[in-house]
């Protein structure tokens, strides 16, 4: 880690070392533990089955909360990351309910993507209550180009994602129109496992209903897969057109 992102982000976790750990297929970016389960943890254990490497990095510890503690989260985080089965999972420790779209945290992010590689970038959607999330995707959005800089400090080799999409994990209540949805209906009842694994913030301290916070996620995803004509579904957002080279992946 160089000078400038290690006196800021001390409690961040090292970059991944390049020759060590090979290309990831997709990287989810997450303002917090739980975000990326949340708004695409079925898309990434679908990923995964499907033999591509997908790691997950976390923005914020998202603590303080209210049943929340440091020690809880990071169990529940590796509790979420085991069920998921990620190819990697890190923490850039960055301060919940202070992230800020910074030259430093540009950099400090952008180390992360020379060093991890990614093919494509997912971030959370731009249209957003929680100002975290907000910084979170214009910080992902300038880190992306950050990454490609040459003369520079920073760690790894040169890199630009292919293409940046973003999920919806949000605090609006708005009536999305994706641009696409994932079925995620063989993977839904581990994603709703991988949920369930922060217990502090989705069950401790609820009211058990019905209906309950998780049967919430259910009819949501219910109503994505019903928009496709399958069980459940995820939706997906791009500022760039889509490329196809083939019509026999439409559903």
């Amino acid at each position: 880690m160089n000078a400038l992102t290690s006196s800021v982000f001390s409690d961040s976790d090292p970059y991944p070392d390049p020759d060590q750990i090979p290309p990831l297929d997709f990287l989810v970016v997450a303002p917090h533990p739980d975000d990326a389960e949340l708004g695409m943890g079925g898309t990434i254990m679908r990923m995964i089955d499907e033999g591509m490497r997908v790691g997950v990095l976390d923005l914020t510890s998202g603590e303080p909360t209210p049943h929340g503690s440091l020690e809880i989260r990071r169990r529940e985080t590796a509790h979420a990351t085991e069920i998921m089965k990620l190819t990697w999972r890190g923490n850039a420790g960055l301060t919940n309910r202070a992230v800020e779209a910074s030259l430093p945290a540009r950099e400090h992010i952008a180390s992360f993507v020379r060093c991890l590689r990614p093919r494509w970038l997912f971030a959370p959607y731009y249209h957003d209550a929680h100002p975290d999330h907000i910084a979170a995707t214009q910080l992902v959005e300038a880190a992306r180009f950050h990454a490609k800089l040459s003369k520079t400090a920073m760690p790894g080799p040169r890199h630009h994602p292919e293409r940046l999409y973003y999920y919806f994990c949000i605090h609006l209540r708005l009536a999305v129109q994706p641009s696409w949805i994932v079925d995620i209906s063989d993977q839904w009842d581990r994603k709703l496992d991988a949920i369930r694994a922060y217990e502090s913030q989705f069950i401790t301290g609820r009211d058990p209903g019905p209906p309950s916070l998780t049967d919430r996620f259910r009819d949501d995803a219910a109503y994505w897969g019903r928009l496709i004509e399958r069980q459940y579904g995820e939706p997906f957002a791009t500022k760039e057109p889509l490329a196809m080279s083939s019509l026999r992946d439409l559903i």
